[in-house]
């Protein structure tokens, strides 16, 4: 029986991308990395090349009719990635302008087979290769030209054993090119503005020999580089140590009247909606619901949409986040996609070994969300809360309501479904003031009270009174402006208080 072939896969250095790569990239393949001016194709091969050149595996990287080497190594510079230590030892660059531009492929092919020659590379990178497609155009039969030139690189560098990149400016994938078929892998970057966001997005169209994660997947180009999000709700479950919370224990809120009337306390890994009208105390209930975590040894992390930098936060919540038992995620950028929000929060909860998840509020995540994310927020959200119980978390959601008086509802995007328990808060007015009601609306497959409660905040947060003596009216309908003592059950009511 014969023996599989093992291909060795290198890790690109970029993170996230070998995980939708499916474990890397395998070695001695020949890339195609793809896509529009300004997409961050240049920046991508540079990350990969600075990660995976050392003395044992130098890279050469061949440039073209693009911007000169020393141009675009003082821009690439800016990025955390870059080791200048590394030039002319591990990395060499080497100009092909003037092959190119004399438009003959086999005398760009023979200087390229010169300078693998030369230095034994074991990465090579041709920037611009839209370029040497281009200068091909100026021969009598291009595309018969090109397609020999193509095979002829790819057996060069499967000779020399050398993994190949080849950075090109490819608008649509519909582009009639021989190296789209001679390539083992084809990495397509995508950009659009919408809204003055800029989203970028990669695919990997191609890798042969192993699974890659497939669609669309949203990535980033910050200081340290480029950063790729896999897809929500694909993550891998956390590691912890079930036997200390097992599954079906109960949760404290951090408010008693609240964890009685849910039977005891959220059973763990579910998710819970607290709903409200602004100022009826969702974040300090949410503040209260962590700080309870801390009391008990467990840590938190919250996803703080709403908050501003500046404003006054919940004084314990500052407090538990500045003595690290609280993760902040408090990112400020204007175009966030989904997987970037989930990797945000999965990656503090994995630091923290987090239990705990407060999101608040889903108003506020909406509005964070770059403009093609927000247009289906329900299916946003569904990958939000299903990439958060995969991880083992117990979740706490806000959402503010506009107080009707007049119907029942419990989130604007109609996603009530997607949560475990809703907590509903309103408001109602009693003798001319108004006064704060707490409900629990939904605990799934367990009881829970249906009783409408009024409470207040003071500095220590949430206090929860006894039950209301008239409920009628006040969840659907308007409430009633009777003042306890004029009810026929004035009496009883008092008397159960």
């Amino acid at each position: 029986m014969t023996s599989k072939v093992i291909i060795n896969r290198l890790s690109t250095g970029v993170p996230g991308m070998d995980e939708v790569l499916g474990g890397g990239l395998p070695e001695f393949s020949f890339n195609l990395i793809a896509g529009q001016p300004g997409c961050g194709k240049t920046t991508l091969a540079h990350q990969i090349m600075f990660a995976l050149a050392t003395p044992e595996r130098p890279a050469l990287y061949l440039t073209v009719l693009g911007e000169p080497p020393l141009k675009m190594l003082r821009y690439q510079q800016q990025f955390d990635f870059f080791d200048s230590e590394l030039i002319n030892r591990s990395i060499r660059f080497v100009n092909l302008a003037e092959e190119t531009l004399a438009g003959d492929l086999d005398q760009v092919l023979r200087r390229i087979a010169e300078e693998v020659q030369t230095h034994s590379p074991s990465l090579v990178f041709v920037d611009s290769f839209r370029s040497v497609v281009l200068a091909s155009k100026t021969s009598g039969d291009p595309h018969n030209g090109l397609q020999q030139f193509m095979q002829q690189l790819a057996m060069l560098m499967t000779s020399w054993q050398a993994t190949t990149f080849l950075i090109g400016e490819y608008f649509t994938e519909t582009d009639a090119n021989p190296v789209f078929t001679v390539a083992d892998g084809l990495i397509w970057l995508r950009q659009s503005v919408q809204r003055n966001s800029m989203v970028r997005k990669m695919e990997i169209m191609k890798m042969r020999g192993q699974p890659t994660l497939p669609g669309l997947h949203s990535f980033r180009i910050s200081d340290a580089g480029i950063e790729v999000f896999a897809p929500a709700g694909v993550a891998t479950p956390m590691d912890s140590d079930t036997s200390a919370n097992p599954l079906g224990s109960r949760l404290l809120m951090g408010v008693p009247r609240l964890d009685e009337m849910l039977g005891g306390g959220l059973p763990r890994g579910y998710s819970m909606l607290v709903a409200g009208p602004s100022g009826s105390g969702k974040s300090i209930l949410a503040a209260s619901f962590l700080a309870e975590g801390a009391r008990s040894g467990e840590t938190g992390v919250i996803a703080a949409f709403e908050q501003r930098r500046g404003r006054s936060r919940n004084r314990i919540l500052a407090e538990l986040i500045d003595s690290g038992r609280v993760g902040l995620v408090d990112t400020r950028a204007p175009d966030l996609s989904i997987d970037e929000i989930v990797g945000l929060l999965l990656r503090e909860i994995r630091r923290l070994n987090a239990s705990r998840v407060v999101i608040d509020s889903l108003s506020g995540f909406e509005l964070a969300l770059a403009p093609t994310f927000r247009d289906d927020f329900r299916e946003s959200l569904a990958r939000l809360v299903t990439a958060l119980s995969g991880a083992g978390v117990t979740v706490l959601m806000t959402s503010e309501l506009e107080d009707r008086y007049t119907d029942l509802r419990f989130s604007p995007y109609g996603t009530a479904f997607l949560t475990d328990s809703i907590i509903v808060q309103r408001y109602i007015e009693v003798e001319s003031r108004l006064r704060r009601v707490i409900a629990v609306v939904k605990l799934r497959a367990s009881a829970h009270s249906d009783e409408l409660r009024e409470f207040s905040i003071d500095d220590d947060g949430i206090r929860i009174g006894h039950m209301l003596p008239n409920q009628e009216g006040l969840l659907g309908g308007r409430p009633t402006r009777k003042h306890p003592a004029d009810s026929p059950h004035s009496e009883v009511d008092a008397n159960n208080e």
